[in-house]
């Protein structure tokens, strides 16, 4: 089978690197020989490897993002991947409003900051990738979690405008979708269900290929949309879904059966 190899950003700051989708792209770009700063309130799993190093603090203080500015080389290549994310299940009328507070908190204003900090770095960078991370629910709405699908509908439309604005200076800015997928945010959706078992299996058997989308699959795209080889796209939403969202005709039962 023949091999294609991209380049990808000498260094890439990745906020939510201790668990779930920012642990596995942290990952995979190691072992790409990429330096990453990780941004996470949680300690490093990662400490070990040679080339991360890790900013424990929460994303939506501007402290948090001197410090990760002060640990990057300025003369290298950079990418940023928004990972970090809270998502609390709830409906309006029963949940507390503190949910929405910290669901826009570090959804959209985390990455504000991040940016706000980055940007001019990234500016004057030999090559610059921003992967803000959302959602499908940003697109399509998902019982329970509200504060969850508005803070991602906001965080994309303003990665598309953020494109548009910054287009003639060479960064890149894109938005990675994903929908379920076996890491940190589904495992805590799942473990908040009624029935886990029960909600997994039905989540399983709407999927197009019966099967929940891999974190390692979703990260892979992310590594994409950091490189240079995504350059045709530009403030271009990629949906990592294994599917779910292609048609309307969800299957929620036994093979051949639909909703």
């Amino acid at each position: 089978m023949s091999k294609w190899t991209i380049d990808l950003p000498d260094t890439v700051v990745v906020s939510g690197a201790a668990s779930g989708l920012g642990l596995e792209i942290s990952r995979q770009l190691l072992e790409c020989e990429v330096d990453v700063v990780g941004v996470d309130l949680g300690a490093p799993e990662l400490d070990s490897h040679d080339g991360y190093q890790h900013v424990q603090g929460s994303v939506n203080t501007p402290e948090t993002w001197e410090k990760v500015r002060t640990a990057l080389d300025l003369s290298r290549s950079l990418g940023y991947v928004g990972s970090a994310a809270v998502l609390k299940v709830g409906t309006l009328l029963d949940e507390d409003l503190s949910i929405w507070r910290d669901s826009w908190e570090v959804n959209v204003l985390g990455n504000v900051l991040a940016l706000r900090t980055l940007l001019p770095v990234m500016v004057e960078a030999p090559q610059a990738s921003v992967v803000a991370v959302s959602s499908i629910d940003a697109d399509f709405g998902e019982q329970q979690l509200a504060a969850y699908a508005s803070s991602k509908a906001a965080i994309s439309a303003a990665m598309r405008t953020l494109a548009l604005d910054y287009a003639r200076t060479g960064v890149q800015f894109n938005v990675l979708a994903p929908g379920p997928m076996r890491a940190g945010l589904f495992e805590r959706h799942l473990a908040s269900a009624d029935n886990p078992k029960k909600f997994l299996a039905t989540r399983e058997a709407r999927q197009p290929r019966g099967r929940i989308t891999g974190v390692d699959e979703v990260a892979r795209a992310a590594l994409f949309l950091l490189s240079p080889a995504s350059s045709a796209l530009l403030g271009t939403t990629v949906t990592a879904d294994g599917g779910l969202t292609t048609g309307f005709d969800f299957r929620t039962g036994a093979e051949g059966s639909s909703a």
